[in-house]
This record gives structure tokens, C-alpha cells and sequence, in this order.
């Protein structure tokens, strides 16, 4: 009796390496989410809260910069790790700043004017606890759609209560009608595109007297402002100073934190003056560097804050925010 009980339980446990392996070897499906989670991340600046907000990630042709053959995007690409089958890949940001008196929303994303891949910015503001309603001030850094068009939608304001400035620069650029007609005509079709985006974002505003220009050396609600014209004839930065830091929101003056970092002299097809836009570029990643400006901008990975390091003055590195929860 107590040798076939011995023999029962040596069967069944030999059994056990087979169940094991089936288990392992089982096919689990991949769950494919449309979206990963983290939409938004608060950043503490002083007494400042700064929550950026993505609406969403782009891949860019290396076609598009300029001066720097495919075969050196290519390798840079491969240098930093980043996916070289799709393209230069970007972020799009924007970047909600509570100051305590004020709530003013840095840019506001591409919506719909660029393919339904983009146009998370209302849900992860939402995310984030705060409410559209709740945004008086819109600063724009220059008004190319994926920037502007997030304002609004079949011409309602996303923001009903904020007031939208631009630099007087760039209004003037962009919505002088006779300006199309200066252009090669190889560009004019592109420019009445963008033009046409951004009559229809600004329109429900500029109906209420709520679409404004500001010129070098205005004010807005604590924000400088900072000329860094070139990519666009009107492109500014903002900078906040909070207590013990300064925050400037860039603006496009950087597309790419591989290329564009390792080559900061790389301009980009979007630049309407490209020296100017290199210029400005290489000034002002020199003084952020020099300083530890801590900067937010609008294409660089999300959260798109952090710092400018560089070890020589002639390439330089990012270095994100360290993740907080």
C-alpha cells in the first residue's frame, strides 16, 4: 500500500515541470492603448506651479533639416537611441502656470490641424484638476497651427474666459493681406494654408476683444517678454521669475533634442529666416547653458522642462527634470 501511495505522488509531482512549462510558454496577447497615461506633470518653480500638458508626439523627416545630410541625422539618431525607422521624432507641449493670481496657458497645442495622432491638451488639462474655464491668460509664442489651433474648435473658444496675446510682430506677419504676395510663389500656398488655420482659431477671441499684440519691453501678467525671432518674423519667449528660479517658455527655437543639440547650427524647413533662427538659437542655448536656466519648451520630450548643459560651447546636451510623483 505505502508503495503504490509512493509511486502515486512520484507521478503526480513528476507532472509538475509539465504544467510549469505550459504555463511559461502560454501566448499572452499585447494590450495596445491609444495613448500612454502620463499626459501631464506638475513642476514646482518657487511659488509657481507649471503643469506641462502634452498633446501628443510627431516624427519630422530628416529631410527637413538643413545643411546636415541624412546619413548625420542617422547617425545621431542611432547615438542617442531614438527610433530611426519613422523619423526625427518631437513632442508637442504646452504649459499650464499658476501663479497664484493668474492662470496662463503657454501655447495650446496643434488640436485637429494636424491629423487626430494629436490634440490631447483639453483632456490632460482636465487631468491635471483644473478646467478650461478656469485659464484667463493665453500667451502665444509665435502663431503657427501647432501652437494656435488648440484655442478653439468650429469657431468656439476653448478658453471662453482668457485673453490671447501675440507679439505685434507676428500678427502683423501673419494676418496682413498683402503679405502673401511678397513671398516666392513657392511658399505662398504653405503661407495662406497656416494663415487660414489661424484666422479660424483666433476668430471666436478676436469677436470678444480678446485677441491682443504686445511689443519689446511690455509686460504680461509677470511674464517678460523675450524677442527670439528667426524661426517665425514675430517669435517670442517668456520668462517668470518665481522666488529662487527663473522659468523661460521657449518657444520653437529648438525642434529636435538629438539633432538639433548635437548641431544646434542645423536650421529646419519651418524657419522662415533660417540664419536668424540659428542665430538666436546658438545665443540663446549659450546663455541657458552659461546660466542653468531651467527652460520649458514645446518640441522637446515631455515634460519638455529642464536644463541646457554643454561641455565644450559647441554641442549641447538635455537633461530632463528628475521625475517626481
Amino acid at each position: 500500500m505505502k508503495k503504490t501511495a509512493l509511486l502515486l505522488s512520484a507521478s503526480f509531482l513528476s507532472s509538475f515541470p509539465l504544467l510549469i512549462h505550459a504555463e511559461t510558454t502560454k501566448t499572452l496577447p499585447i494590450i495596445e492603448q491609444q495613448k500612454q497615461v502620463a499626459g501631464f506633470y506638475q513642476y514646482q518653480a518657487g511659488d509657481v506651479q507649471i503643469t506641462a500638458l502634452l498633446d501628443g508626439t510627431n516624427f519630422m523627416s530628416p529631410s527637413l533639416f538643413k545643411d546636415i545630410s541624412p546619413q548625420q541625422v542617422q547617425h545621431i539618431l542611432k547615438k542617442y537611441y531614438a527610433d530611426q525607422d519613422k523619423g526625427v521624432q518631437t513632442s508637442i507641449n504646452a504649459f499650464l502656470v499658476n501663479t497664484g493670481k493668474s492662470l496662463v496657458l503657454v501655447d495650446s497645442g496643434a488640436a485637429s490641424c494636424f491629423g487626430a495622432h494629436l490634440g490631447s491638451i483639453l483632456k490632460n488639462l482636465g487631468a491635471s484638476g483644473y478646467k478650461p474655464r478656469q485659464v484667463d491668460t493665453i500667451l502665444l509664442t509665435h502663431l503657427h497651427p501647432d501652437h494656435v489651433c488648440g484655442i478653439s474648435k468650429d469657431g468656439v473658444a476653448n478658453f471662453p474666459n482668457a485673453t490671447v496675446y501675440v507679439s505685434s510682430d507676428e500678427a502683423s506677419y501673419w494676418l496682413d493681406p498683402k503679405q502673401a504676395a511678397k513671398l516666392p510663389k513657392d511658399k505662398q500656398a504653405g503661407y495662406e494654408g497656416t494663415v487660414k488655420h489661424i484666422k479660424q482659431a483666433i476668430a471666436p477671441y478676436q469677436a470678444k476683444q480678446r485677441f491682443k499684440t504686445y511689443k519689446l519691453g511690455d509686460e504680461i501678467q509677470g511674464f517678460k517678454v523675450i524677442n527670439t525671432a528667426g524661426h517665425t518674423p514675430g517669435h517670442f519667449s517668456y520668462e517668470l521669475k518665481t522666488k529662487g528660479e527663473s522659468v523661460v517658455f521657449i518657444g520653437d527655437i529648438v525642434h529636435s533634442h538629438t539633432v538639433q543639440f548635437d548641431k544646434p547650427e542645423t536650421a529646419i524647413e519651418y524657419d522662415i529666416d533660417p540664419k536668424k533662427a540659428v542665430a538666436t538659437r546658438l545665443k540663446q542655448f549659450a546663455d541657458f547653458a552659461k546660466n542653468g536656466q531651467t527652460i520649458a519648451a514645446p518640441h522637446l520630450p515631455f515634460p519638455g522642462i529642464g536644463h541646457i548643459y554643454s561641455a565644450d560651447g559647441k554641442s549641447y546636451q538635455w537633461i530632463p527634470v528628475h521625475f517626481k510623483d
